[in-house]
């Protein structure tokens, strides 16, 4: 196997695979690419799966790397910064590690030439929602590179300020537990009236992907189309207004809020 690559990653978990596959359906070649993780089973099955390069721990081809796409954990980015620093000062950086800000990923790695991405869980299966945030240093032709490598896992969207990437977090980052979390809850009402716990699923997860869909295929607003679906007095009259009253739609902004707040606390100690 050819040891040339171009793009490295630091960390091989489900975000890096994600992005992995993503790039050989573009027609990347698997040798191309390196993977660098401590665990050998994760190695393994890279190297089965996907045919990438793999390595325990730093080697001399890292430095071949035109970008580096970091995936650890954030609490272990200290200790691989001062591993992989001196072997990717070129390169551009690209962060996939949750709270982390980019002002300490330059401090530790030495080089400003840093993309901050917050995707989520979808990217697995191609439907992601990554927010992304590129420090002045990152030339235009840079920013799209880094498109081209979302593309695959999902959709993009670019934030002026890095501190917005917090409301990322909230809303898209964290998002699809809040649409499990629903889904369990209808679930749950679905086996309360006599149905079964398979039927509750699947009218969960169709009701969830149609509205989805037509949320997005359509011109309207989700408050219009929402208008459409609920007659006074009507089934669905009871439920929204049984929410309403339970305080349901302030509950999940002031959950979202939280979110968005615990992000900003884990930036302040993730940089220390």
């Amino acid at each position: 196997m050819s040891t040339s690559i171009d793009i490295a990653f630091i960390g091989g978990g489900n975000m890096a695979t994600a992005i992995i596959g993503g790039l050989l359906r573009q027609g990347r070649v698997p040798s191309s690419i390196l993977v660098i993780d401590p665990v050998a089973e994760q190695r393994q099955r890279l190297t089965e799966t996907l045919g990438v390069q793999t390595a325990e721990g730093p080697q001399a081809n890292l430095q071949q790397a035109q970008t580096v796409v970091w995936a650890v954990k954030p609490q272990q980015f200290k200790d691989a910064a001062q591993t992989y620093a001196a072997l990717t000062g070129n390169a551009l950086h690209y962060s996939v590690m949750a709270g982390l800000r980019t002002d300490d990923i330059a401090r530790l790695l030495g080089t400003p030439r840093i993309v901050r991405a917050m995707p989520n869980t979808p990217a697995l299966v191609g439907q992601g929602m990554t927010g992304l945030f590129a420090r002045p240093e990152v030339s235009e032709s840079e920013r799209q590179q880094i498109e081209r490598m979302v593309e695959p896992t999902g959709q993009a969207m670019w934030v002026k300020q890095e501190a917005d990437l917090d409301a990322v977090t909230a809303l898209s980052g964290s998002g699809p537990a809040y649409v499990f979390y629903f889904i369990e809850g209808m679930m749950q009402a679905a086996q309360d009236m006599g149905l079964s716990a398979e039927q509750g699923r699947q009218l969960a997860l169709a009701t969830f992907g149609g509205a989805t869909t037509l949320a997005t295929q359509s011109s309207e607003s989700p408050a219009v189309l929402r208008e459409r679906v609920t007659s006074k007095g009507g089934t669905t009259y009871a439920a929204l207004t049984s929410m309403e009253d339970s305080g349901v739609k302030a509950a999940f902004v002031q959950a979202m809020r939280a979110a968005q707040k615990r992000a900003g606390e884990l930036g302040d100690e993730f940089g220390r």
